[in-house]
Order: C-alpha cells, then structure tokens, then sequence
C-alpha cells in the first residue's frame, strides 16, 4: 500500500489529474470528518474539505515523506483550515455564547451519546462547571484547538490554559467519581 501512495503522490506531484482524484477519493471521507469535528456544520466542513484539497493540489511538492507519513500531512492541513476558519472574522460574528445548554447539545449531536447525556447526569454536571471549564472543554476536546491555540483564542497565557484545564478536567472527575 506505501508503493501505491508512493506512486499517487509521484503522479500528482507531476501533474496527474487521475491520480489527484484517487487521493482524494481515498481521504475526502476521512478529512471531511475531522473538519466537520472541528467547525460542527456539515455544509460548511464540504466547503472546507474542498479548499483542503485545492491546498493539497497546489502544495504537494512540499510533502516530505522522510518527515512524516501522508495521512498526517493531509490531517495538519485538514485541521488547520477548519481551525483558521473558526478564527476568521466571520465566524467570530457568527458564533454563538457557549451556555450549558449548547455544551449538552455537542454530546446530544452524536449518535453515540443520543440519549445517555441525562442518563449520567450530564446535563446536571455540565450546568455546575464554571464558564471558564466550558469554553476550555469546548475549544480543546471538541474543536480540535491545541493549548496555545486555546491560550492565544482566549487572550490569556498558555500555562493559565494548562493549569485551568487540569483542574477543569480533575473536577469533571471527581463529579463523576473517575479515578485520576
């Protein structure tokens, strides 16, 4: 199989059109899932995915395959857009106050969660975090953000962010009687 992305990527890099809709055939499904992870709108993640392959098309001599295999080039990249994305102006304007409601509605929103958020109390736990565990919670776990992605997004220094969400996470344990 690394013979054959070899070979893929070799054509794209010259050119091949085929090839490029190989590759992309082969990861779209995949990306396009990450990004909808990240942005939480479905149209919006196709629109993204879409750009993520355009850059791909149009960076791929840049791919290095003595840094790091393919898939985790194309994840950075996938990951990045829709993080750049939920940065640009638009976004920011369009974005929602995160309430315990919506926080509840990220778990309710999969299908491995339908119905089992009130069934371990979550909904009540959720409601007890402070504003500051929520929005934590919110860009490191299911936006997708690093810490200093989190710290630079909430205007406050990264080892606040470090310290915040150890104590974040060790308080949703000890609510929910986890060992840490």
């Amino acid at each position: 199989m690394a013979d054959t992305l070899n070979h893929l990527i070799t054509a794209c890099q010259q050119g091949d059109e085929r090839a490029f809709q190989q590759l992309h055939a082969q990861y779209a499904p995949a990306m396009l899932g990450v990004i909808e992870g990240v942005v939480g709108k479905p149209e919006v993640a196709q629109e993204l995915c879409q750009d993520v392959f355009l850059k791909v098309w149009t960076r791929l001599d840049s791919f290095d395959p003595e840094k790091g295999r393919f898939f985790t080039w194309l994840l950075n990249i996938a990951r990045n857009t829709a993080i750049d994305h939920l940065r640009s102006r638009s976004a920011k304007e369009q974005k929602q106050n995160l309430n315990p409601t919506n926080f509840v509605d990220i778990f309710g929103g999969s299908n491995a969660f339908e119905g089992q958020t009130d069934a371990i109390g979550l909904t009540a736990i959720v409601e007890t975090l402070e504003m500051r565990c929520k929005q934590l919670i919110d860009r490191l776990f299911f936006k997708g953000f690093t810490q200093q992605q989190t710290s630079e997004d909430l205007e406050i220094p990264l080892g606040t962010v470090k310290t915040q969400i150890r104590k974040c996470i060790n308080g949703l344990r000890a609510k929910l009687g986890i060992d840490s």
